[in-house]
């Protein structure tokens, strides 16, 4: 079955409300939430991995999305943050429109099989009503229960 999204996105990492209005900036607040949720991910190691990944291809991907993802060797699982940006951040897009919803993802080397199946989970999420309703959210809760009722 793999992990479930909401076993992946804790409630304390998602961040409603980006402070950051560049990619830089949002990176950085969303590895922060991970590490307060998962203290055993450095938060300086996690946005190098995130980076070396991103310079090779953007992870902005369709419609508002990003998927920012990296390989972290300390841990055995897939723990992830989810920004939301009502004005949008510049990311340097695949389609060149701005990004308001980012799901970022930190996952272990065991992990590298589920990485597949949840990036597909995801993109499976943001083609249906979800993304709307998680971009209207009022509350962290809000978004959570998208991601809990979506299988």
């Amino acid at each position: 079955m793999g992990m479930l999204l909401s076993e992946i996105f804790d409630l304390q990492a998602i961040k409603l409300n980006l402070e950051g209005t560049t990619k830089e900036a949002v990176f950085t607040e969303l590895a922060g939430a991970i590490s307060a949720v998962h203290p055993e991910c450095d938060q300086n190691v996690m946005l190098a991995a995130l980076w070396e990944r991103e310079n090779k291809l953007s992870t902005g991907i369709v419609s508002g999305i990003a998927i920012p993802h990296a390989i972290y060797r300390g841990i055995d699982a897939v723990v992830g943050a989810i920004g939301i940006s009502k004005s949008g951040i510049e990311y340097d897009a695949l389609d060149n429109k701005p990004v308001h919803v980012i799901f970022m993802l930190a996952m272990g080397e065991q992990s590298q099989e589920n990485h597949v199946r949840i990036l597909n989970q995801i993109f499976a999420l943001v083609q249906t009503e979800a993304l709307t309703l998680m971009k209207n959210a009022k509350t962290a809760q809000d978004v959570y229960a998208v991601l809990s009722k979506f299988h």
